[in-house]
């Protein structure tokens, strides 16, 4: 199973446009050694012609033409695109599928709840809701079923929020965000995507540890990052998101898996985007790598 990073920052991409905290003031002028990266998005193939993408972000379009195996083929239309899988209904995540409304139908995975809130309540969204533009599946906590492209799909419901679009949503909210686990048919591989959840259980851990490669939410270090960095007062844990540090964060608490680990969907003022920083070295000396943009790996 190929893997093929798009993006890997958080809503906003780094540096964002509006923002000129430590990090992003710091890659404009060239005082730290970090790497610019759009809104996250990643791209899965088990043929290497048939391709999955794990969100659709703003950034989509621009991603396709970075990475030429997305592009057409043959023929006057086409796309190797064969698949979108959506974690979860924030913006950064679904607005690249209005950059795929020209195309031939794709075949779109997500829950009930995040269609309900993405198409049936959405006009701009809902024109693409038709079987000319998407083949919709809904998808179910836990139940494994076949993608094709010689690969398979587990949902995993995982606590998220509620995007802030959503006005009066009901109490249960189960299916506001899942991370989803890719079966390569032929040899047994695995990888587990999990751009955002905001706790962490021992179901969970579970289902990390019969995988063989993690992309996790790399969103925050700290749960009151932003007020650190000056650029809000809104912590991590109110956004969706489970920190990194402390005794309670996802360094702490995925340490004891023996798997490969990658911190992925960084937001702009993470200052493991400083690959000089003290922070950058507790990570990887913890044996967690950092996406960025254009990795390329096989699982």
């Amino acid at each position: 199973m190929r893997v093929h990073i798009l993006g890997s920052a958080a809503g906003g991409g780094f540096p964002q446009w509006n923002c000129n905290c430590f990090n992003c003031a710091g890659l404009r002028t060239g005082s730290i050694r970090a790497k610019p990266r759009t809104q996250c998005s990643v791209a899965i193939s088990a043929d290497g012609s048939r391709w999955l993408l794990l969100n659709a972000s703003p950034d989509l379009r621009s991603q396709i033409f970075s990475f030429p195996d997305l592009l057409p083929k043959g023929g006057a239309r086409g796309s190797a695109i064969d698949a979108v899988l959506l974690s979860d209904a924030e913006l950064d995540h679904i607005s690249g599928l209005l950059s795929l409304r020209e195309a031939q139908p794709i075949r779109l995975y997500c829950t009930s709840r995040v269609f309900d809130w993405v198409f049936a309540s959405n006009p701009v969204f809902g024109a693409l809701n038709s079987p000319e533009k998407l083949r919709v599946t809904t998808v179910e906590d836990r139940k494994a079923e076949s993608i094709g492209c010689g690969l398979g799909v587990e949902a995993i419901f995982v606590s998220g929020k509620v995007p802030t679009y959503v006005k009066n949503p009901p109490a249960n909210c189960d299916g506001a965000a899942v991370g989803y686990k890719l079966i390569d048919r032929a040899t047994g591989s695995s990888l587990l995507y999990v751009p955002a959840i905001k706790q962490i259980d021992e179901r969970f851990i579970a289902a990390a540890a019969a995988c063989d490669c993690l992309l996790f939410d790399g969103s925050f270090w700290s749960d009151n990052e932003m007020e650190i960095r000056g650029v809000g007062t809104r912590t991590a844990s109110a956004m969706g998101h489970k920190p990194i540090s402390g005794p309670s964060g996802s360094l702490a608490q995925l340490g004891g898996l023996r798997i490969r680990k990658i911190y992925t969907h960084v937001n702009n003022t993470n200052p493991i985007l400083d690959e000089d920083s003290a922070e950058r070295r507790e990570i990887e000396q913890a044996r967690w790598q950092v996406a960025e943009d254009g990795m390329d790996f096989t699982v």
